[in-house]
């Protein structure tokens, strides 16, 4: 019992940092947040419970469900395309072809650059004076006269998603090449012998061994594009007409904009439940790939 009980002990002294650390950098500001987001918290130093009107407000007005449906848009798109182009990239780069290491040092400048830097780049890139982009299509005859991406709600909300899948890009298809990298070769060459062509070993071999990978690196991205802050802020600041505005830049203007901390709380907190769910469906779906392994 005493070695038992010394055990234990030594157990929670070592799990004792990452608990204060969770305990005191998450869950509290989660907490506080929830509590918040119940007031009408705004500049002045007092405020008062109001119960789920900050929910009321922000759900009966018909803007905030646009701003849900265009984030859910805008997530979609952007995290199916980096989904896309790291699986290709991953293939190509895995593939035996001369220069291999060259082009895989290629994947990084988007990962690489601060985001900041990468961002203000494709800003001038947008610019319909003197962006790249325009005179590029004004020369092949596409555009007659400059076109500012930037300056039109359907063009902008394209073009924070073409900047994101540049900066996204590379991380996918890193992990999806090391994952590649993991599967063991003996299956390729069976099925090579047995006259299986490359896209049936891709179908076959490469795909269904990937799924823990794909599902890790699909949570992983739609996470972090659906709480994607620095690209549409530097880029358009949600304009124009907010035709570029997502959950979090709603968020922002309401709670630092705005100072009404109380309903940017809700909306904050209204986030974080949209992110669990795709947390639980991840963990689920994980959960019954290995149920189904282990049949």
């Amino acid at each position: 019992m005493t070695s038992t009980r010394g055990a234990t002990l030594f157990a929670l002294a070592l799990l004792a940092p990452a608990l204060i650390y969770i305990l005191s950098i998450v869950a509290y500001p989660l907490v506080d947040t929830v509590i918040l987001s119940f007031t009408n918290a705004a500049l002045r130093p007092d405020y008062d419970f109001v119960g789920w009107a900050n929910y009321q407000r922000i759900f009966g007005a018909g803007n905030f469900t646009e701003v849900i449906i265009r984030t859910f848009i805008w997530t979609f798109f952007s995290v199916s395309i980096k989904m896309i182009i790291g699986m290709a990239g991953a293939v190509l780069l895995n593939a035996a072809i001369p220069g291999q290491a060259v082009f895989r040092i290629l994947t990084m400048p988007p990962w690489i650059v601060p985001m900041a830097i990468g961002i203000f780049m494709w800003g001038w890139m947008y610019n319909g004076q003197f962006g790249m982009i325009s005179g590029l299509l004004q020369n092949f005859g596409i555009l007659s006269r400059p076109f500012p991406f930037l300056a039109y709600g359907n063009s902008a909300f394209w073009a924070t998603i073409v900047t994101d899948v540049w900066i996204g890009v590379p991380m996918v298809t890193i992990y999806f090449l090391a994952s590649m990298q993991s599967i063991p070769r003996d299956l390729y060459e069976a099925a090579w012998t047995d006259g299986a062509g490359r896209f049936y070993r891709f179908r076959r071999i490469t795909l269904p061994l990937m799924v823990p990978a794909i599902l890790t690196m699909s949570l992983l991205s739609l996470i972090s594009t659906f709480n994607s802050f620095d690209i549409i802020w530097i880029l358009t600041q949600g304009g124009p007409s907010n035709q570029t505005t997502t959950m979090i830049i709603d968020t922002y203007k309401t709670a630092i904009g705005s100072y009404r901390y109380g309903e940017g709380a809700a909306r904050a907190v209204v986030i974080c439940i949209f992110v669990s769910l795709f947390c639980i469906v991840y963990f689920r779906a994980v959960r019954r790939l290995q149920q189904g392994e282990a049949k």
